[in-house]
């Protein structure tokens, strides 16, 4: 069995991710293809990731693509996590993931006290609201003039493909958002044109692409899926996978044949890349298994007790430190290392501090380095999104 160098899978990874000098582009509709969506939990994380990856990205660049052009949706996927999908992949995240929402259906509408029937019935209403029309929760509920969970109710709606999560209210950093009808924004998009089996084979095939190496418990943990469908899927699929090992790290681990080669050959030289990532990219939200790019004595510093990733600063596809935001006194990047770096290195992280504080904030910026931080598993739940908030 092959045994690849560590750095070497990094350096390819990074590279398919379009991390590196070499790989920005500013297709950012290839971009969220090649990645296999961009995590959206909070939509500004979204910009962020396209932020690093590309040469000249601007904030209506997504923004035009997700909401006239609609060439990308923001839909529930892998995980029962917000995803931003191309319109190609929608129906194919879609039936992979459904029943992974579905299952827990039944419990959110007794949790938020929402019948059956009573789901049918308003469901009805905000389709005929919307219809030509794309209006927030308080402007729905307004109409409606109901009692009703309203917010829950949109919640299901959105998971059962009926409604898309239209633009923000006020800007790119508020988490509230309009809705439309599904069919409204993507009349082409059959949902129903594959179904789940067939879904789940496209998407770990994509995934394996897109992370491999990858070991089946990384598979399970991006995709929600159980490793019993997992393995169904691969040894029915076309796809052709080959068990490859990675120096220092134990276990096998799986990529596409087709790949091999690309790894072997692999262009290494001596610049290193540095990288500035937002909280849940999926650079590093991609595997379960992360000793891959992260000191274990570092782990706490990177990832909460439900396993989300904080903004990251990164040297050669290992995460070295976290960064934060700060708007008051003065806007602000923080950022913290975890061990000393190179002067020179230091530097460059202040250089891209800067753009990408001018980037948020659309003003220079002033650059804090925090010598400490609190463990994000010593902190509330959301800690992830602020890691730098009391440093």
């Amino acid at each position: 069995m092959e045994t690849i160098k560590l750095n070497d899978v990094n350096k390819f990874v990074l590279k398919k991710h379009h991390l590196t000098d070499d790989t920005l582009i500013d297709d950012i509709i290839q971009i969220t293809a090649d990645l296999c969506g961009l995590h959206s939990t909070r939509l500004s994380a979204s910009f962020f990731s396209l932020f690093a990856r590309t040469k000249n990205f601007e904030k209506a660049d997504l923004e035009r693509e997700l909401y006239i052009n609609r060439t990308l949706g923001r839909v529930r996927g892998m995980r029962r996590t917000l995803f931003i999908e191309t319109i190609d992949m929608i129906p194919i995240v879609h039936n992979a993931t459904f029943k992974l929402v579905e299952k827990n259906i039944e419990k959110y509408m007794e949790f938020h006290k929402v019948s059956i029937n009573e789901y049918q019935k308003i469901s009805e209403k905000i389709m005929e609201i919307l219809k030509g029309r794309e209006l927030s929760t308080a402007e729905i509920r307004k109409e409606l003039n109901s009692e009703s969970n309203i917010p829950a109710i949109i919640h299901l709606m959105c998971n059962y493909g009926l409604l898309i999560r239209g633009p923000p209210i006020k800007d790119w950093k508020d988490m509230r958002n309009k809705y439309a009808i599904f069919k409204d924004y993507f009349p082409n998009i059959n949902l129903k044109r594959v179904n789940e089996k067939e879904a789940i084979q496209h998407l770990i095939e994509k995934y394996v692409k897109t992370y491999g190496p990858v070991s089946e418990n990384d598979i399970s943990w991006w995709t929600g899926l159980t490793k019993s469908k997992i393995r169904e899927a691969i040894q029915n699929s076309d796809f052709q996978l080959k068990s490859v090992k990675i120096s220092s790290i134990k276990g096998n681990f799986l990529i596409l044949e087709t790949d091999i080669e690309k790894l072997l050959n692999l262009n290494n030289n001596d610049k290193h890349t540095l990288t500035i990532l937002p909280e849940l990219d999926p650079y590093p939200m991609g595997y379960k298994e992360r000793d891959r790019y992260i000191d274990a004595d570092n782990y706490d510093n990177i990832f909460d007790r439900s396993g989300n990733v904080t903004a990251s600063i990164l040297l050669d596809g290992v995460i070295i430190g976290v960064w934060d935001t700060e708007e008051k006194p003065e806007p602000t990047i923080k950022f913290h290392l975890f061990h000393s770096i190179e002067n020179d290195l230091i530097d460059k992280i202040y250089s891209k501090a800067q753009k990408v504080g001018q980037f948020f904030f659309d003003e220079r910026v002033s650059i804090k380095e925090c010598k400490s931080m609190i463990p994000l598993t010593q902190r509330n739940a959301g800690g992830f999104m602020t890691p730098l908030k009391e440093s």
